[in-house]
């Protein structure tokens, strides 16, 4: 800094006239109180490298010279009014009317920076804005002792240029500017592959690999490969893996087991399921056949053939409708479906329509279409009717036995032992098996005629009802 700021002389009316800085010394002391000297601008300069002084017009009147010296300048007045951090509340005579404040060029922004620009087509020129009021200079400003003695920019050698006059933009002009180094890119921490080596189709083909993800390895491909293994550790593995012959043993027991288990379940299933529909079917058209033979009047009653059917069982309460043939052969009559009459041998009975006599029959209770199956939930009154080629026999249920043997013969004779009757009579005598799915003993029920109606007077009030 110089004692005194260049350009500016005191007026007429003395150095205070227009305020402290016309004072010797009063600026240089002003500007050393400042918290940073370097901010103050150059002599004839500014620090705001967008100033235009021929922005400014002109003062209407204009102003002396001398006056526009000894006034501080649009800068001073401007810079104490934004920085006023360390300055006092301005005093001393007011700037003169006409002098604006420093006010901000954007094109000439543009232009030091960028260089002359043309406007673009269809767009107007933007005219400047207008000057800005002007702001009351500051007063003098007490000096502050700074802690320590700011750097001070020397005065120019005489006879060499002043670059603190010149506009800032030419100073940079001058100064020449420095290559701007381009940004070296970082270096890729993954190692690139080597070539592949080869033709260019190999080399091709690596390329292509590189970018695709690779399948995560297995778990066999993960582990270690083995160790190989000698002779006689290969014999010993290949003797463990074999199987013992106890172990083959105890696979073969398990296999006839299983295939026994669902041979036996193959077995039930048929015993309590298939036979039944076979034995059905087989009942219903035997059924059929004896009425489509009493229809026709093929036959008269007489003697019957083993196996024959004859006549058909009516048991209303148990929903029962079952042909009765001669005889009790397993498999041509029970297993058929069929109710088989006592009439061979030492086990020859009655028949329906012998005046005197014990009427018996068997049935299958379970299985092969199980017609006796409910005969223990009969009740005394209950009625069974049998129906014959010429007549209806009408039975009332007179009493049961639970259990006897199979030997036990005597439930059939003429005047059936336990049954309670005393006398002969037209009885009726029903047996079967019991327990339910078995053949330990046998269950008999009892019964008495109570009525008989030819089949040219219809159906007796029992199948009616």
């Amino acid at each position: 800094m110089t004692a005194g700021r260049p350009g500016h002389a005191a007026g007429p009316e003395g150095p205070d006239a227009y305020g402290a800085y016309g004072t010797d010394g009063a600026f240089v002391a002003a500007v050393d109180g400042l918290a940073d000297p370097l901010s103050d601008p150059l002599p004839g300069g500014h620090a705001s490298p967008w100033f235009r002084s021929e922005n400014i017009p002109a003062a209407d009147p204009p102003v002396p010279h001398a006056v526009r010296s000894a006034a501080p300048s649009p800068y001073e007045t401007g810079y104490a009014a934004h920085q006023g951090l360390h300055q006092a509340p301005p005093q001393g005579p007011q700037q003169p009317q006409g002098v604006p404040d420093e006010w901000y060029d954007p094109a000439g922004y543009q232009r030091d920076w960028y260089g002359p620009q043309e406007p673009p087509a269809g767009m107007a020129a933007v005219a400047p804005a207008g000057p800005v009021a002007p702001v009351a200079p500051v007063g003098p400003v007490a000096p502050v002792a700074p802690p320590e003695e700011p750097a001070r920019i020397p005065a120019p050698v005489p006879g060499t240029p002043d670059l603190r006059a010149e506009p800032r933009t030419e100073v940079m002009a001058r100064i020449p500017a420095e290559p701007e180094s381009e940004p070296q890119p970082e270096p890729d921490p993954t190692p690139s592959p080597a070539p592949a080596p080869g033709g260019r189709a190999e080399r091709r083909r690596a390329a292509k690999g590189r970018g695709r993800r690779r399948p995560a390895p297995t778990a066999e491909q993960a582990a270690p490969a083995a160790a190989p293994m000698s002779r006689v550790e290969a014999r010993r593995a290949a003797r463990a893996a074999k199987d013992s012959p106890a172990v083959i043993a105890s696979r073969a027991v398990g296999e006839v087991f299983i295939t026994l288990g669902v041979l036996m379940l193959l077995f039930v299933t048929y015993q309590l399921w298939w036979t039944n529909i076979r034995a059905d079917r087989i009942a219903g058209k035997e059924t059929s056949r004896i009425q489509d033979a009493w229809a026709n009047g093929d036959r008269k009653p007489g003697v019957f053939a083993p196996g024959e059917g004859f006549a058909i069982m009516h048991i209303p309460k148990l929903d029962v409708v079952a042909p009765i043939a001669e005889g009790i052969d397993k498999e041509k009559v029970l297993d058929r479906g069929m109710i088989g009459h006592y009439g061979e041998g030492k086990l020859k009975t009655a028949m329906p329509s012998d005046k005197e006599g014990n009427f018996s029959v068997a049935g299958h209770r379970n299985t092969h279409g199980e017609p006796f199956r409910y005969i223990n939930k009969l009740k005394p009154g209950d009625p069974i009717v049998v129906e014959t080629r010429d007549a209806y026999y009408t039975y009332e249920m007179a009493s049961i036995l639970p259990q006897t043997s199979p030997s036990n013969i005597s439930v059939i004779e003429p005047i059936p032992v336990g049954s309670g009757f005393t006398k002969p009579g037209r009885y009726l005598t029903l047996t079967t098996c019991t327990p339910e799915f078995t053949s330990t003993y046998r269950l008999i029920v009892w019964g008495k005629m109570v009525d008989e109606r030819p089949r040219s007077e219809g159906k007796p009030d029992a199948l009616v009802g």
